[in-house]
C-alpha cells in the first residue's frame, strides 16, 4: 500500500517536472516548480491513507494488537516516502536532466548559416 502511494506520488511529480522542463528548459526550476505545484496534491494523498491507518495502528477492536504494528510500519513508510517525493525525487530529477537549455535554443541569424568562400 505504502509503495503504490508513493510511487503515483512520484510519478506525478517527475511527469509535472518534463513537462515544466520542455516549457522553460531549465532541470532546477522544472524540478521546484513540480515540487511546490504537486505539493497540495501530494499531501492530501498522504493524509487521507495516514487517516485511513489510524485505527489500525492504534489496535481498536478485536485482535487489534495482531494487525497495530503492520499500521505503524504503513504510516511511518509513508511519512518518509512523503518526504522522500517531495525533496529527494525533484533534486535528483534536477541532477539528472542537468542545467541544459537544449529544449529553448537561442535562435540563430543568418549569418550563421552561410557557407564560408575561401
Amino acid at each position: 500500500m505504502c509503495m503504490g502511494v508513493a510511487t503515483s506520488n512520484s510519478i506525478l511529480v517527475v511527469s509535472f517536472a518534463k513537462e515544466r522542463l520542455l516549457l522553460h528548459g531549465d532541470s532546477f526550476v522544472a524540478a521546484i516548480e513540480a515540487g511546490s505545484t504537486r505539493f497540495r496534491p501530494i499531501i492530501m494523498t498522504a493524509l487521507a491513507m495516514v487517516i485511513g491507518m489510524i485505527p489500525m495502528a492504534l489496535g481498536l477492536g478485536d485482535g487489534g494488537e495482531q494487525n497495530a504494528p503492520l499500521g505503524r510500519a504503513v504510516i511511518g513508510g509513508l511519512l518518509c516516502a512523503t518526504v522522500a517525493t517531495l525533496v529527494f525525487v525533484p533534486s535528483v530529477f534536477a541532477l539528472l536532466h542537468g542545467r541544459s537549455t537544449s529544449a529553448v535554443e537561442e535562435p540563430t541569424t543568418e549569418s550563421d548559416n552561410e557557407p564560408i568562400h575561401a
